[in-house]
């Protein structure tokens, strides 16, 4: 999977896929045991084009680098890589990438009334709630977390 960078801010680094090329990895069609170990069925190795899995809208489609450890009660870490689609429908509890206020951020969008709240996953952190007086976009819905290592 190649990434090409389009745009880098404060807390996020932007990227864009390029689907047009396969980019096939080997994939083990046996299951991996987190428990007891079973045996190998002969290492049956087929390909797999992540593309094909991770990204249902390539043209609404970005990976953008977390940086930052508001969301980690989500899973979301510093350095984790974020599969965004712009063309999802955005849901109450759905995590999201806003801009508020010109800044990129990565968030749980909570509706209450008639409040929009963004909601960190980490106690350090307040909610910030968006008021008319904002500048407030959803830029895309957050579709997969790629952890790094």
């Amino acid at each position: 999977m190649k990434l090409k960078p389009i745009k880098e801010t404060e807390k996020f680094q932007f990227f864009s896929s390029d689907v047009d090329e396969e980019s096939e990895i080997p994939f083990f069609a046996s299951s991996v045991s987190a428990g007891f170990p079973s045996p190998a069925d002969d290492y049956t190795e087929l390909s797999l084009d992540l593309n094909k899995h991770l990204i249902k809208h390539p043209s609404a489609t970005f990976y953008a680098r977390v940086k930052g450890d508001s969301m980690i009660n989500a899973g979301i870490n510093d350095g984790d890589l974020l599969v965004v689609d712009r063309a999802l429908e955005i849901y109450d509890n759905c995590i999201a990438v806003c801009i508020i206020d010109g800044e990129f951020t990565v968030k749980r969008l909570k509706k209450q009334k008639e409040k929009i709240l963004l909601i960190p996953e980490n106690e350090k952190y307040k909610p910030i709630e968006v008021s008319e007086f904002n500048d407030f976009e959803v830029w895309g819905i957050v579709a997969y977390v790629i952890h790094k290592p």
